[in-house]
């Protein structure tokens, strides 16, 4: 009897190398979407949580120079008591300055400009502070009602596509007092205002970590307690 040996048939539909293609394709387009870098001292806004909201991808960092970072363009975020405050110590002209690193530059405040008017400052002085956040920074300057339109602007700005650019910019040089000053804004809500008030009271650095909750109430209020914590808080990673 005649043994036939049949060949075996290849099933054409089984492609083994199909998934591998797509999944080393998703990778690659996943490493090709921008993401808005955000400053770790923004954590405690909502900015961050309503960008993921929209699905926006973004990335904690420890920025130098501004709140945001999108492609080229560097965002800084003051709330109206922060854009007063700044504005009263010009400590806002420093950070402009430094922003300057970058190709673009914006400047957005949360609150109306009515309420900005509203705080007891002159309004021609706000005018004028802002006129010359305009021409002489060239810094355009946007007022959003809340940090959801915040995130809005955000998101459009990101949507513009640009070729991102090295986040390699230099703090620009501080004086002594400066420097304290902006170890302590690395706290939660201490910004310029909090941290001048705890240096004058405590005159060091080291003063201010060692003192008791119920000192730091007298500033910081019920943020005292979460202050102390942080200043206790061991580093776990290994």
């Amino acid at each position: 009897m005649k043994v036939i040996h049949q060949k075996q048939i290849s099933d054409i539909f089984h492609k083994p190398s199909q998934k591998k293609i797509i999944s080393s394709s998703q990778e690659e387009k996943n490493k090709n979407i921008s993401k808005i870098i955000v400053d770790n001292r923004e954590r405690n806004s909502l900015v961050p949580s309503e960008l993921i909201k929209m699905e926006i991808p973004i990335e904690f960092q420890q920025l130098k120079v501004a709140d945001y970072i999108i492609n080229n363009t560097a965002i800084e975020r003051k709330t109206i008591s922060d854009f007063v405050n700044s504005m009263i110590n010009k400590r806002l002209f420093k950070q402009l300055e430094e922003m300057s690193q970058y190709p673009q530059q914006l400047l957005l405040i949360e609150g109306s400009q009515e309420e900005l008017e509203r705080i007891g400052i002159n309004p021609n002085a706000i005018r004028g502070f802002l006129l010359t956040i305009t021409l002489k920074f060239k810094v355009p300057v946007i007022f959003t009602k809340d940090q959801e339109e915040t995130a809005t602007y955000l998101k459009i700005l990101w949507n513009k596509k640009e070729t991102p650019m090295s986040f390699n910019v230099s703090k620009r040089n501080l004086s002594p007092d400066e420097r304290l000053s902006f170890i302590l804004e690395g706290f939660p809500n201490v910004g310029p205002k909090k941290s001048e008030e705890l240096l004058k009271e405590f005159k060091t650095i080291r003063n201010v970590l060692s003192a008791s909750e119920d000192e730091l109430k007298k500033f910081l209020g019920k943020r005292a307690s979460e202050f102390r914590e942080i200043c206790e808080r061991e580093f776990k990673k290994n």
